[in-house]
């Protein structure tokens, strides 16, 4: 099971861990809630079954920047998104803050309870308004043993997961910032997902970004000016001031 670095090893883990929130292979393949591994699985719908589980769900919205869980909190429950996007954060002893995934609807998060783990390693806020289905570590449990459809697509989750996180780990060590920086934004936007592309980035802050990338602001603002330039992204991104990602990105990542 999937969990966060114990903080006290945060310090050490940091470089790789901080941008956690964007591994991808050259295919550009995108964290998925429901990884194609059999026609029944692809099929199966978690939301639809997560509604039918009886006690121990609970629906709750969330407005954004509100705090879902706090670092330290207890681990008793797994989360689902039904709709908006979910930041994970964690702090280290010295207050280091990184972002180690930015999550979407389908996503859980806080499965580390399932694991045994008693408290939270890190903290989850709300990037927009959410509306997010709670479900106790009992409940969760009982129906990952009742429905062998969703316990398949749980675990196929998991450890699609876990090889995002070691693609991450070698694009830390062997990519340059710049296009691990595109990279980001090109999963942000989508591309490499089954269907239409979001070209449209929600409205995320440069010190977000070069957490994600592990780098500082001052570079990512630099290599954002340049993908400016060369039209590789835009600003108009509509009233909520979104990024505009343009394909023509690829060539950031795809060029050695």
């Amino acid at each position: 099971m999937i969990g966060f670095p114990c903080p006290q090893d945060w310090d050490a883990f940091a470089p790789a861990a901080a941008r956690r929130t964007a591994p991808m292979g050259l295919e550009l393949r995108l964290m998925a809630a429901t990884p194609s591994t059999t026609k029944k699985s692809s099929q199966f719908n978690p939301g639809t079954f997560l509604a039918t589980i009886g006690e121990g769900r609970k629906n709750l919205t969330f407005a954004k920047k509100q705090g879902v869980f706090a670092q330290g909190d207890a681990a008793d429950a797994v989360f689902y998104i039904q709709k908006g996007k979910v930041k994970l954060t964690v702090v280290s002893k010295t207050g280091r803050e990184a972002t180690i995934g930015l999550l979407t609807e389908g996503n859980f998060f806080g499965e580390g309870a399932l694991a045994g783990q008693p408290l939270r390693m890190g903290s989850a806020s709300a990037m927009t308004d959410c509306e997010i289905q709670r479900i106790d570590k009992k409940a969760m449990m009982t129906a990952l043993h009742r429905e062998s459809a969703f316990s398949e697509l749980f675990v196929a989750y998991l450890l699609a997961r876990n090889v995002r996180y070691e693609e991450d780990l070698v694009d830390q060590l062997f990519n340059s910032s710049e296009k691990r920086l595109a990279r980001v934004l090109l999963l942000l936007a989508h591309f490499g997902k089954e269907g239409v592309p979001q070209s449209v980035v929600p409205k995320i802050s440069q010190e977000s970004l070069a957490e994600m990338v592990g780098t500082t602001r001052s570079r990512v603002s630099f290599f954002m000016n340049r993908f400016r330039k060369l039209g590789f992204v835009d600003y108009s991104g509509g009233p909520e001031g979104g990024l505009q990602v343009h394909s023509s990105l690829l060539s950031v990542v795809l060029h050695d």
